[in-house]
Parts: C-alpha cells; structure tokens; sequence
C-alpha cells in the first residue's frame, strides 16, 4: 500500500492546480509505469552514507561556493544509524535519484526528509542527489524560510517553480545561491497519506524555461513514489 497522496491530492496540496488535466495525468501515469519498472530491473547503485558539502558562511546563512569542507557530511548520525532499514531506503532512494538524472537531463537533483538533527532541530537533510556539492541541511524556521525556497516549501508545503531566476530576482524575490550558473528551480513537496509534509524534491538546471509541463510530470511522478522509501522518523 503506497504512502503517498493521490495526484489530484496532490497537485491540490502544492498548489500546483493548474497542472490537473487529463493530458497531464496520463503523463505522470506514464513515468510512475516507468520508475516501477526501473526499480524492479535496475539494480540499485552504491549508497553513499557521506558527501562533500561547501563551508558555510558567516552565522550558517549560506554556502561558500567551491569552497568545500574539510569534513564530509555523515548521515549516519540524523538517520539513528547504518541500520539495514536505512541502507534499503537509501539504497532505493539512490534508484529514484539515478531514474530522474536519466530521464531529466538536469544539472542538479536532491532528495531531502524533514526530520529533526542530532541537535534536535528541525531541518530538511539531504539524503540523495546528483550534482554539484551543496548544502546538507536546511533549517526549517520562518526566518530561513524567507531566504531559501527549500526551507520555504518544506514548511508551506507549497511548490515553487522558478523558470528564470534572473526574472524572479528582478521582481524582489529572495533567493538561496548555492551555484551562480543555476537559472531555472523546481521546489516540490513530500506528503504522506495524511498530507503531512515529508520532504522536498529540488531540481535545478543552467538553462531557463526548462520546468515545462513535461518536465513537471516526471518531477511529480517522482514526488508520488518517493514517500514509499524514505527512511523511518
């Protein structure tokens, strides 16, 4: 029994309403078809429990670009242990992250859980991706909320999808840098069954104008199987 909500649930959730036409749900039919299959035929990539993160800024704020720390990130700690429930659902997530780098042809995705840090914060962690280096957690405040859209949709449970970065910021919009040459973001939420706030998908790319509808429909395909194998809070 799957976890997640209904794609009509769904797009009413992310508000994302303008999405709900036949057209478009045939086309997210057609890529939960083919990331079931991928995940029954393709086996799973190496899990990768640590990765390299930029050193953070003054007070935490924000990332140095291509400054990276001395340390890599360990989810070992966040996630309780390499516990062999972890090692499947990151191992499956690693699946999910390697069908989207296949399918999108983007510069940048991330999966990330909300649950709280070994400090007992409540972030958003990074548990897969392909890409550039980035930031690992994102905290789930209001004050962070107004600087990054990842800790924004975490928290509203709101997609934000940004087709020009440059257009966005030149109407006031606040945004999170992490690499300069990104133009183009799509910040999509998690939800369980209950339509409680799970997570974020983050997909970036160089180009912009490349979240059309197409594009839109294996993003969400994705965010509907994911909630089946994230790790246990």
């Amino acid at each position: 029994m799957s976890n997640s909500v209904s794609l009509t649930q769904y797009l009413q959730l992310s508000g994302l309403t303008e999405l709900t036409t036949p057209a478009f749900a045939a086309a997210v039919a057609q890529q939960q078809q083919a990331l079931r299959q991928y995940l029954e035929q393709v086996s799973a990539p190496t899990v990768n429990w640590q990765y390299q993160v930029p050193e953070l800024g003054e007070g935490g704020a924000c990332s140095l670009f291509g400054v990276l720390a001395a340390e890599p990130y360990d989810l070992t700690a966040i996630l309780g242990g390499q516990t062999a429930a972890n090692q499947q659902a990151l191992a499956r997530l690693s699946q999910i992250t390697a069908f989207y780098q296949q399918q999108a042809g983007v510069a940048w995705f991330g999966i990330y859980q909300a649950r709280p840090n070994p400090a007992g914060e409540a972030v958003l962690v990074k548990l897969s991706y392909f890409g550039a280096p980035s930031r690992a957690e994102f905290p789930l405040t209001p004050e962070f909320a107004t600087i990054s859209n990842n800790s924004s949709v975490g928290l509203s449970g709101k997609a934000r999808v940004i087709n020009s970065v440059a257009s966005y910021l030149q109407q006031g919009g606040e945004y999170y840098t992490c690499d300069p040459k990104v133009q183009a973001e799509a910040c999509l939420p998690l939800y369980a069954q209950s339509g409680r706030i799970l997570g974020i998908v983050d997909a970036e790319d160089f180009q912009a104008e490349v979240f059309d509808q197409r594009a839109l429909a294996l993003l969400v395909a994705v965010c509907l199987t994911i909630p089946d194998y994230l790790p246990a809070v």
